[in-house]
């Protein structure tokens, strides 16, 4: 089976761009997502934090 799809994939002309373009978007949004969590506002994460335990 994997035999099958690697053939099929590597048929396709210019396919080997997307795993470096899946590689970026995936490492743009860990860093944006890192930024993020450093910039916020001690405030806010303690309100979000605590909205599971409101009723």
């Amino acid at each position: 089976m994997f035999k099958f799809i690697k053939g099929h994939l590597e048929s396709i002309t210019g396919i080997e761009i997307y795993p470096m373009i899946s590689l970026l978007i995936f490492f743009t949004f860990f860093v944006i997502l890192f930024w993020w969590v450093f910039t916020a506002k001690k405030e806010y994460i303690n309100k979000v934090s605590s909205l599971p335990l409101d009723h």
